[in-house]
């Protein structure tokens, strides 16, 4: 759907002005947009999740670890599809104040596409490289968007996630390597085209949204807090005119399920000029292992 035609549908919970500018910029920060209530549900599920994790010595469908994670020290960098998992995140992600969010930024009929809790492990956590999100799973049209919540206070040492403003406008950058492998970010050279000096990271107190248009250049630095993880709870969403052009490379049982509205009864087309991801069918592994390239990481040639 596009940005004119959202923009005549009358908002829920943002202002017009809010919206303007994240069609403008690519990108939106609402500081302690989720209840405290609702942060406290989401805690108590996410820690059992923690101690789950201690029960496994390597990633695998469910839980993404680094590699010195142990059942006393656990070090995790994603919970995959956590509406899978328990049903407090699918009660969130499709009947809470951010669906009423991306209604306001897709328009009344909207579909839920993926989720993800990535944690950041303090003492280092893991960086995210510069991406866009469009490559890895490509649509009709780019009224597709994430929306990112900050389970705790998160700060400059914490490492928040960074956008450059009005990228999503641009270039739809090859996020393959030298060797023709997918490694899911953008290679030195391209990095030179992108105005990363006018990076805004976005910092902000526990329930505070973060919002990023599908074609927004982010990522994130490593967490050197030493003792405080940053827990980023994302779930995408599109416009029900957006169909997925390619299979969803982390599939749940929710992918394409209406959360407002109707489903579409025509597809709506933007000109996609992005090389295409690999056959997600064969397998994937996560962000983090494919941009370290590790040994084994599913989705290089993801």
């Amino acid at each position: 759907m596009t940005p004119d035609k959202v923009l005549a549908h009358a908002p829920k919970i943002l202002d017009q002005s809010e919206r303007e500018i994240f069609f403008e910029t690519g990108y939106l920060l609402k500081e302690r947009f989720v209840s405290d209530a609702w942060l406290a549900r989401l805690w108590e599920v996410t820690e059992r999740m923690i101690d789950e994790s201690r029960k496994v010595s390597s990633s695998d469908d469910k839980f993404d670890v680094e590699k010195d994670h142990t059942a006393e020290a656990p070090k995790l960098r994603r919970l995959t599809q956590p509406v899978d998992h328990d049903p407090l995140y699918w009660e969130f992600a499709s009947n809470s104040m951010i669906t009423d969010l991306a209604e306001d930024l897709l328009g009344p009929n909207i579909k839920f596409h993926h989720s993800k809790l990535n944690f950041k492990w303090f003492g280092g956590g893991e960086e995210v490289k510069w991406h866009q999100d469009i490559q890895f799973w490509p649509h009709t049209n780019f009224s597709v968007l994430t929306i990112g919540v900050y389970l705790d206070d998160v700060d400059d040492v914490t490492g928040p996630m960074g956008v450059v403003p009005g990228s999503h406008k641009g270039e739809i950058f090859d996020q393959y390597n030298s060797d023709d492998q997918w490694v899911g970010c953008l290679s030195d050279g391209d990095l030179k085209k992108v105005a990363l000096e006018d990076a805004v990271y976005l910092q902000g107190p526990a329930g505070s949204v973060t919002v990023h248009h599908c074609r927004t250049l982010h990522g994130s630095m490593t967490n050197n807090h030493p003792t405080k993880a940053r827990p980023l709870l994302l779930n995408a969403f599109s416009s029900a005119d957006a169909l997925p052009i390619t299979p969803n490379p982390t599939p749940s049982r929710y992918n394409g399920t209406i959360v407002r509205g109707e489903a579409a009864r025509h597809a709506e087309f933007d000109p996609y000029r992005g090389r295409l991801p690999p056959d997600w069918s064969r397998g994937y592994s996560s962000i983090f292992a494919l941009q370290q390239e590790e040994a084994g990481a599913t989705g290089a040639a993801e």
